[in-house]
């Protein structure tokens, strides 16, 4: 099985790792060729650090399966899959499918967790081959791929995904398209109730998440939550999803304010944890 992966960032490394390790080949596209060997170096890195784990009998078989390349025209047509996985910008992404569908791959998909796939389809010569393939990070260790059935996307197209999450050993959890989709939509909707709660002084960020974890079994509470995803990937989706569905997904101003002064979670450094020392450890709300 060959898989076009298109961005070397976090979720394209992940999707990358995830099917060289299962055995697939990748043609990891970037937007220069040195980008893209230094995307296939960390790529490379996670798989030692998985066989160090036990998680992989052999990482340099699984590396030698990575190619670097930084143009899509530098890549071989008739792949089985292409899957789009750069910054949740339309028209980036648009552009980006319509150079990639030239390959002439039997599927064609996006990683989004908001974006409609009807709209990112409208440049398609064939959006019956398009869908949309949310996966979660680190892809490794969440085995779910939420796969998101444009108004076009063919029973074939749905088969033909459903054997790749097969082989990817994952799950899939198929959703019509709509604005958030299932995950996004449920799990910004808890997270932005959960900031509203810090920044009203019901408790602090560290009592909430521990209330979820072990209240709900959740793995972590919905602010840890979004610190590992970014608090400005989930301001933008909840922008997003306030102008389709109104109040109940407007951002609160503590999500605004952080963002605005960079604690952006794990990424920056600083969120609702500190994670500058390795372990996250809880920042109490002034």
């Amino acid at each position: 099985m060959r898989v076009v992966v298109i961005g070397g960032g976090t979720m394209g490394g992940g999707i990358a790792h995830q099917v060289a390790s299962r055995g697939g080949s990748v043609d990891l596209v970037e937007v220069d060729f040195e980008t893209a060997q230094e995307a296939v170096h960390r790529i490379g890195e996670t798989l030692d650090t998985a066989q160090v784990r036990g998680k992989l009998d052999d990482s340099d078989a699984a590396k030698g399966r990575l190619l670097p390349f930084g143009s899509l025209e530098d890549v071989a047509s008739g792949p089985d899959f292409v899957v789009e996985a750069v910054i949740e910008d339309v028209d980036l992404k648009r552009s980006l499918l319509a150079a990639a569908e030239r390959l002439n791959p039997l599927v064609l998909g996006t990683n989004t967790s908001s974006i409609s796939i009807d709209q990112l389809s409208r440049d398609l010569l064939a959006p019956d081959r398009f869908v949309g393939m949310h996966f979660f990070n680190p892809v490794w260790a969440i085995p779910l791929v939420e796969v998101i059935k444009g108004s076009a996307t063919s029973a074939e197209t749905l088969a033909a995904v459903s054997g790749l999450v097969e082989f990817l050993g994952m799950e899939q959890a198929v959703i019509n398209d709509t604005p958030g989709f299932a995950t996004s939509r449920l799990g910004v909707l808890v997270g932005l109730e959960a900031v509203r709660m810090v920044e009203q002084g019901v408790a602090s960020a560290a009592d909430i998440d521990r209330a979820m974890s072990l209240g709900y079994r959740h793995p972590m509470g919905p602010l840890m939550l979004g610190d590992l995803v970014g608090h400005d990937v989930r301001l933008g989706i909840a922008t997003h999803l306030a102008s389709v569905f109104g109040d109940r997904f407007e951002p609160p101003e503590l999500l605004r304010t952080m963002v605005s002064e960079g604690r952006l979670g794990k990424k920056s450094g600083i969120g609702f944890y500190d994670w500058t020392s390795g372990s996250p450890m809880p920042v109490e709300e002034s």
